[in-house]
């Protein structure tokens, strides 16, 4: 599938023709990181990101105490990819993506939904219980790269980096693990 920021300065193709899962989430963190009602996540094996001198990353905790990459175009600001080490998917944001099939997505986080959930639609009041992603993580091998590593992506996380990667007591607490919170921008 294709994909690419508001400005086009970063695109690439996902490397699947569909994602593993697509969630829809009415967290707080994800409707603050769009400055919309609802953040969308399509769920792909983790993969490479293009050589793009605008893509950037800024890292943060989640509320399970891993660190979240987040991968954004610093000309538009669209964020475009959340990656977290260790983990051998990535959510690529779905409003970047072209021609995704909105009609299975899954809706998380309910119980603060700003918008009615579409009627029939699969939905949890939190996250699935599965794992962090779906139960289809389970099926894919686990990545022999470095823990967060997206070569291309506009940073790698370094070893200081990686020991900071606890949450910690002030951090964001009913969040679901795929948004972003506003922290220090990596370059």
């Amino acid at each position: 599938m294709e994909a690419r920021c508001q400005c086009g300065s970063v695109s690439f193709k996902t490397p699947l023709d569909k994602p593993l899962a697509l969630y829809i989430c009415h967290c707080a963190e994800c409707r603050r990181q769009t400055s919309s009602a609802f953040g969308t996540s399509a769920i792909f094996p983790r993969f490479q990101l293009p050589q793009a001198e605008l893509l950037s990353c800024y890292s943060r905790p989640t509320p399970s105490g891993h660190t979240l990459y987040c991968y954004f175009c610093r000309n538009c600001g669209t964020r475009l990819v959340h990656s977290t080490p260790g983990k051998n998917v990535v959510s690529v944001k779905g409003g970047c993506i072209e021609g995704l099939d909105w009609t299975r997505a899954i809706h998380i986080w309910t119980k603060s939904a700003m918008v009615p959930i579409p009627e029939g639609s699969e939905c949890f009041s939190e996250e699935p219980s599965e794992s962090d992603y779906c139960a289809s993580q389970e099926s894919l091998d686990q990545p022999t790269d470095p823990p967060g590593m997206l070569v291309g992506s506009g940073g790698y996380p370094t070893a200081a980096d990686l020991e900071e990667s606890t949450a910690g007591p002030g951090d964001v607490k009913g969040a679901c693990e795929l948004s972003g919170k506003l922290g220090g921008i990596r370059h």
